[in-house]
C-alpha cells in the first residue's frame, strides 16, 4: 500500500486492485462465494470479543464528538447485534446466486437464439457513516452479486469496521477468492471520499448510506452513478376506517422501536373524523412513551410549524396533522415525502388501493410498521441501502439489484440480409 498521506495514490491503488478483483469475481462459482460468506460469518462470531473491543473505541470517539443518543445507538455493537450480522451473512450466503440468471430467452426468425442474463456491475463504492454493520451487509451483498467493493466507513465506526472487514477477508481467503474483492479505505481523511466519487476509471456505482449531509454531498459531487436516498421522511396516514388496536400497535412501533433509522415514522396524518377519538389516543400514547408530538389540529406536545413538515427527525419527535380524507393525506405526502416509505392504516380496501395507486414512494405499506422498510425484512438477507430514484434499482438494494444484464446471442452461421 502507498503512503497513507498520499490519498490520491492510495485510492488509485485500491481502485486498480478492485478492478482486477472484479474481473475474477465476475465468474467465480456460486459455491465459492457461498463458502466465503459462511466462513466470514463464522469469523465474525469467533471474533466477537475483538469486534466489541474495537467498538468501545468508536463509542468513546463518538462521545467525544458529542453524537446524539440516536447516533450512538446506530454505532453501538453488542453480542446480539453481532449475532444479527452473522445471521445476515448466512442469509445472503443461502440465497440463490443472481449472476448468470436467465431473465428472458427467445428465438428469432433469423435463426438467432437470444438470452438476457444477469451480470455483475463491476466495482461498487459504499460510503457510510456510523453503522458498522453496513461493513458486513455491503461486503456480503457485493460478493454475492459478483462485484468487488470499496468500503469507506465513517470516522465514528473506523475501528469496528476494520475488525469486521478482517473477518470478511478471512472468508475470501478460505474460499480462495481474490482478497482485494472487499477493500476498506484505511484512513479517516475526508479526501478519500472525494477521490472515490470521481474514480470513473475504476468504480461503476456509488452507494451512500448516512444522513442528509453525506448523501447530498455524494449526489452533488459524484461523477460515478449513484444509488441513494436523501432522507427517510416517512408518513403514516390513519384512516377513519382504521382498526384502533392495529393503528396503536403499528404507529408506536413505527416511531419508537428505533428512532434513528430511515424507516422510522416522522409524520402522522389523521383523518378528521377520528381526530378526537383514535387520533387523540395515538397522540397520548406517543407522548407517554416520551415522544415529542409537534401537532396541528391535535392536542400535542407543542404546535407544529411549517418547518416540521418534510422533516427527518431521527429522534423521539414526530409531526402530526389532521387531514380531510385519503386525498388530503396523498396531497400532503406528495408535497413533503422523500419517496422512501409511506403507510396507510385502514380496513377499507378502496382507500388502501387509492393510496397505493396515487403515491409513488419506493415502498408503500398498509397496516404494517414502516420499520419493516429493510432488505432483510423483505427476504433479501440484507440490503446495501434503500434507493428512491427510478433508474435501475429502487427500494431495498439487495444482491439482485447489484447486477445489470447482458445479451447472449447464438446462431448457426446466421447472416443478415
Amino acid at each position: 500500500m502507498k503512503d497513507a498521506n498520499d490519498i490520491h495514490a492510495v485510492m488509485t491503488e485500491i481502485g486498480k486492485r478492485a478492478k482486477a478483483a472484479s474481473a475474477e469475481l465476475a465468474f467465480a462459482s456460486a459455491e465459492r462465494k457461498h463458502a466465503a460468506l459462511i466462513a466470514a460469518a463464522d469469523a465474525v462470531w469467533a471474533n466477537r470479543a475483538a469486534i466489541i473491543e474495537a467498538n468501545q473505541k468508536d463509542l468513546e470517539y463518538g462521545r467525544q464528538k458529542g453524537l446524539s443518543p440516536a447516533m450512538m445507538d446506530r454505532l453501538m455493537l453488542d453480542e446480539g447485534r453481532i449475532r444479527g450480522m452473522m445471521d445476515g451473512l448466512r442469509a445472503v450466503a443461502e440465497q440463490a446466486d443472481p449472476v448468470g440468471e436467465v431473465l428472458a430467452e427467445w428465438d428469432m426468425p433469423s435463426g438467432l437464439h437470444i438470452r438476457r442474463v444477469r451480470t455483475p456491475l463491476g466495482v461498487i463504492g459504499v460510503i457510510y457513516e456510523s453503522r458498522p454493520n453496513v461493513t458486513a451487509d455491503a461486503g456480503a451483498l457485493c460478493l454475492k452479486s459478483g462485484n468487488a467493493v470499496i468500503l469507506r466507513g465513517g470516522s465514528e465506526s473506523f475501528h469496528s469496521s476494520g475488525a469486521i472487514h478482517k473477518c470478511l477477508v478471512e472468508g475470501l481467503k478460505a474460499a480462495n477468492l481474490p482478497l482485494d474483492a472487499i477493500q476498506l479505505v484505511p484512513t479517516r481523511d475526508r479526501a478519500a471520499v472525494q477521490e472515490l466519487l470521481t474514480m470513473v476509471d475504476y468504480v461503476d456505482v456509488i452507494v451512500p448510506r448516512g444522513g442528509k449531509g453525506l448523501v447530498g454531498l455524494v449526489q452533488r459531487e459524484a461523477r460515478v452513478p449513484v444509488f441513494a436516498h436523501l432522507e427517510g421522511i416517512v408518513h403514516i396516514f390513519v384512516d377513519k376506517d382504521a382498526d384502533p388496536a392495529k393503528a396503536l400497535r403499528v404507529v408506536m412501533n413505527a416511531k419508537t422501536r428505533r428512532t434513528g433509522i430511515c424507516g422510522a415514522a416522522e409524520c402522522l396524518l389523521i383523518h378528521k373524523d377520528i381526530a378526537e377519538t383514535l387520533g387523540a389516543d395515538l397522540i397520548r400514547a406517543l407522548m407517554e412513551a416520551g415522544v415529542e408530538v409537534r401537532a396541528e389540529g391535535l392536542p400535542g406536545s407543542v404546535p407544529a410549524g411549517e418547518e416540521d413538515w418534510g422533516k427527518e427527525y431521527l429522534d423521539s419527535i414526530i409531526a402530526a396533522k389532521v387531514v380531510d380524507d385519503v386525498d388530503g393525506a396523498i396531497a400532503h405526502i406528495r408535497r413533503y415525502s422523500s419517496s422512501h416509505t409511506d403507510c396507510v392504516i385502514t380496513e377499507n380496501d378502496a382507500v388502501a388501493n387509492r393510496f397505493f395507486e396515487r403515491l409513488d414512494s419506493a415502498i408503500l405499506m398498509r397496516n404494517a410498521s414502516t420499520q419493516f422498510a429493510d432488505g432483510g425484512e423483505f427476504g433479501m438477507g440484507a440490503e446495501i441501502g434503500i434507493a428512491t430514484g427510478k433508474m435501475h434499482a429502487r427500494g431495498p438494494v439487495g444482491a439482485a439489484q447489484l447486477t445489470s444484464f447482458k445479451y447472449l446471442v447464438e446462431g448457426d452461421g446466421a447472416t443478415r440480409p
